[in-house]
């Protein structure tokens, strides 16, 4: 591996920093959503995971019409 200049160094640390600060945000909201669906479901009597799966179908649908 060669030798990187500083200016490359600054880049990789700020490309590793984004990285971090966006999986971080990713999780966050991930937790959120699944609060939001156990408790969503808690209240209308039925499972998360058929919420879940329910989310997961809408999703794949809406990424198939941004294709």
């Amino acid at each position: 591996m060669r030798t990187l200049n500083s200016d490359e160094q600054a880049k990789i640390k700020y490309t590793i920093e984004s990285g971090i600060k966006v999986k971080q945000e990713i999780k966050d909201l991930s937790e959120g959503l699944r609060d939001t669906v156990k408790s969503v479901a808690e209240e209308l009597e039925v499972k998360p995971a058929l919420l879940n799966k329910a989310i997961q179908v809408a999703f794949k649908q809406l990424s198939l019409i941004h294709i």
